[in-house]
């Protein structure tokens, strides 16, 4: 009977390798030690065949085989990597903390495209996606590891490069209407037009702000940002216009404003549709003269800024209503550029997802991977009536309490727990009444206690939680649980 090799799942798409002759196992021997040189040697050439990148590792994780694609991605030869450590040779980002081979070994369990970093002979950062599995001899016993590796620098840069075609400024969205707004932006960015930025908190005006800056002829001049909503109006008067030494009890000396601040750049003055009336008289000379008088002054001064103002509000109902002038709004209103809110360009939810994993893995230095597909649909469907600043609170929040390379349902915040089609958060009970999220837990919960006797410990090993976590569950749910089982409960 002729020679056959058997794959199991090696990495990727293998495993556990045997070599079987008339029906009985041979010890896997990538070397081509002891008597099968001819399978040692034949094993060699199988695994030069792949595309990808193949070690093998013996019970002390020191490298017994290496491929040619192992060669080509890391730039190491096989005479330098055979019999060496495997963190000596690959150097990735997750040898000394997390060794995937290790892990292995350790756990039996396998590892399936881990993306990782790998540091070449050159020292060039090369990003790969692994695979782990258990090596074993006839008799079960595991002998070592072997991993595969697939270089993603192509899929990387295609990465980037998608990036790019929907990254402007900061701005992240591959929504038609919003790409018809960076074009528009760079038409408007060359003049010195004054525009209004309308939509809803947290759809990225203070963003489009900082574009526009940065695409004008004043880019090199300062961006000054001034909150129309977060300061009263003798404050606001101040900081905007500045004053002059004694223009009040404690102006000792002369403090420059925003306006002056801001020459020779952008003005950006967030939530103008929440000024006073008598301070839209004193911005509207700005807009109309281009001249202000800082406070307690009585000569004009210049005011060389491009205005660039931004309202969660809709100033046309408010010009209607009488608490915006319509002069104003007439100055204000020479480019108005409206951001859609999340809701209505959900196709970029995506996108901001793995753009926030990002920032935060930077931040918090940790290495989470993506979305579960259970929270990517959670999030589609859901409404953001705090747009995109909502969406980047959700992944904070999930970044910090996310221990696994992936963000599952659990990690979300308490509001965004499953519901039915309907939006609502209950569910039918077995009762025939309607059952809210916390009462589906409360259920659960008592029926998992009441198996286990009230055993704290026990139930929390059974949900595999933390028997901590477990504790303020049952506080947090009044979970009552009888004072004839206070004996068994811990």
């Amino acid at each position: 009977m002729p020679d056959q090799v058997r794959h199991d799942g090696f990495g990727t798409s293998y495993g556990r390798i045997k070599f079987e002759k008339e029906n009985s196992d041979l010890i896997f021997d990538p070397m081509g030690k002891g008597n099968n040189k001819t399978n040692g040697d034949r094993t060699q050439i199988i695994l030069d065949s792949i595309a990808d990148g193949v070690f093998t590792v013996d019970s002390d994780l020191k490298i017994t085989s290496f491929n040619r694609a192992a060669e080509r991605i890391t730039g190491i030869k096989k005479e330098q990597a055979l019999g060496r450590h495997c963190w000596e040779v690959f150097r990735a980002n997750i040898c000394e903390r997390q060794c995937a081979l290790k892990e292995t070994m350790r756990t039996g369990q396998q590892i399936v495209n881990q993306s990782i970093f790998i540091v070449t002979l050159e020292g060039e950062r090369v990003p790969i996606s692994i695979s782990t599995a258990l090596l074993k001899d006839p008799r079960g016993r595991v002998i070592g590891g072997v991993e595969t590796f697939r270089d993603l620098s192509l899929v990387e840069e295609l990465r980037k490069e998608l990036s790019r075609r929907h990254n402007f400024f900061d701005i992240i969205s591959k929504n038609k209407e919003m790409q018809r707004l960076f074009n528009i932006l760079e038409q408007v960015s060359e003049s010195n037009t004054t525009v209004l930025l309308e939509g809803e908190s947290g759809t990225g005006k203070e963003l489009f702000a900082k574009a526009i800056h940065s695409l004008s002829p004043r880019k090199d001049g300062p961006l000054i940002t001034v909150n129309c909503g977060s300061l009263p109006d003798t404050l606001l008067e101040s900081e905007l216009f500045g004053y002059k030494a004694g223009a009040f009890t404690d102006a000792r000396k002369d403090k420059p404003g925003r306006l002056a601040l801001a020459k020779g750049g952008t003005l950006f003055l967030d939530e103008i549709g929440d000024i006073s009336p008598a301070l839209q008289v004193r911005l509207l000379r700005v807009l109309q003269d281009r001249t202000y008088e800082p406070l307690g002054s009585t000569r004009a001064e210049m005011a060389d800024v491009r205005i660039v103002a931004a309202t969660n509000k809709n100033l046309d109902d408010l010009v209607a209503k009488g608490l915006f002038r319509k002069d104003l709004y007439y100055r204000v209103n020479v480019v108005k550029l409206v951001l859609p809110p999340l809701r209505k360009k959900k196709e970029d939810i995506p996108l901001l997802a793995e753009h926030f994993i990002r920032k935060f893995n930077r931040l918090n230095n940790r290495e989470i991977y993506g979305l579960s597909p259970e929270v990517l649909q959670r999030l589609m469907s859901h409404d953001f009536p705090g747009n995109v600043r909502e969406l980047e609170n959700i992944l904070e929040y999930a970044s910090v309490v996310c221990k696994n390379h992936y963000i599952g349902i659990e990690h979300l915040p308490d509001y965004l727990l499953p519901a039915i089609e309907d939006g609502t958060k209950a569910l039918e009970g077995a009762k025939g009444r309607l059952l809210s999220w916390d009462d589906m837990q409360r259920e659960l919960l008592t029926e998992v206690l009441k198996v286990n006797k009230w055993n704290r410990k026990a139930t929390a090993a059974q949900l595999g939680v933390h028997p901590t976590t477990l504790w303020r569950k049952i506080k947090r749910l009044d979970i009552r649980i009888p004072k004839q089982k206070a004996q068994e409960r811990e």
